[in-house]
């Protein structure tokens, strides 16, 4: 590793973060069964813990060596770690996800996929209007024949 390296804006956050959650992710793990076997239903995310832990620390230690990313201040370090993990694009999908899984609820599992896949795919393909409509209408159409024919599953 390289001394000069700069640590990107959030990376420590993230290590403590995953020390944290793989902590807890353990202490779950050990309350299934404890560590009575390897073959105890626990074993396997005690194991899975232990790697989440070793791979934390691991992080934590390169780290060590990193310089300080280049911001001044809490407010840029905050803007420059929304610009490089959260862009507008990530923002405005994930919003349509959420309003769909809500609509769901409101209309049909139909309706709001249709809506949902001619927003999104309109979205991501800066317009396109009908060909987005004709790509919803397809997959829809798919959707039904699958879950109805194949796997005899109504959807409301």
């Amino acid at each position: 590793m390289n001394k000069t390296d700069k640590m990107l804006v959030g990376e420590r956050t993230f290590c403590v973060l995953l020390v944290l959650a793989s902590l807890v992710v353990f202490y779950l793990a050990y309350q299934i069964s404890g560590f009575s076997s390897i073959n105890s239903p626990g074993a396997f995310p005690i194991g899975v813990a232990l790697v989440m832990i070793f791979s934390a620390v691991k992080i934590g230690v390169e780290l060590i060596g990193k310089a300080k990313p280049d911001c001044s201040g809490w407010l840029d370090a905050f803007q420059q770690f929304r610009d490089t993990h959260f862009p507008r694009r990530i923002l405005v999908f994930g919003l349509l996800a959420v309003a769909y899984l809500a609509a769901i609820q409101w209309v049909s599992f139909y309706v709001s996929t249709f809506l949902f896949l001619v927003l999104s795919i309109v979205y991501l393909r800066k317009g396109r209007v009908l060909n987005a409509i004709l790509i919803a209408a397809v997959l829809l159409v798919l959707i039904y024949l699958l879950f109805s024919l194949a796997f005899s599953v109504y959807l409301p």
